[in-house]
């Protein structure tokens, strides 16, 4: 098998694919880039948010979503509120401007989404959401330590010039 075969690596591709095509009508339509895009959809539909919460959301480091809404708020597509019981935490919420981009995002992904569910007959698009939600659950269980074998657990350092020169031992300790 090779890498092109592997299940993983197919899904990658075709979410790369799906990005790149809404990366670049997003950023034509909208001025917005799929991070962009990400965070005010995800404030659009549920906020008020804290970074950490978007963040974790979005699936983006804390620091890139942190940029990400500095650039928004710049922009003055979101608001930053200071939280009354901790300063420190802070309420993210799209301004009205934000608001008419959110909807004008929303409506052009549902027709990007339309486009894709057309090319699947009922019965694929109800098996597509079945296998999306096994695979998910796998992938989940998959990235907990417990679940690794001993010898995934234990990934190998790749040899060093040791052990290309036949000189010396190579190391067998994690990277």
């Amino acid at each position: 098998m090779t890498i092109r075969e592997l299940l993983s690596y197919r899904i990658h591709r075709l979410a790369n694919a799906l990005s790149q095509g809404a990366a670049r009508r997003y950023r034509a339509e909208f001025d917005v880039s799929l991070m962009e895009w990400r965070t005010l959809a995800l404030l659009g539909d549920y906020a008020p948010l804290t970074l950490k919460d978007l963040a974790r959301h979005s699936g983006l480091d804390k620091s890139l979503a942190s940029r990400t809404v500095s650039g928004l708020v710049e922009r003055r597509l979101v608001t930053r509120t200071v939280g009354t019981d901790d300063a420190r935490e802070v309420s993210l919420r799209l301004s009205a401007a934000g608001r008419r981009v959110f909807e004008g995002l929303m409506r052009a992904a549902r027709a990007r989404n339309d486009v894709f569910l057309a090319a699947l007959s009922a019965e694929e698009r109800a098996m597509l959401d079945a296998a999306i939600d096994k695979l998910t659950a796998v992938a989940r269980q998959q990235a907990k330590p417990e679940a690794w074998s001993e010898a995934a657990a234990a990934p190998r350092r790749p040899a060093g010039r040791a052990a290309r020169t036949g000189r010396g031992a190579a190391s067998d300790q994690p990277a």
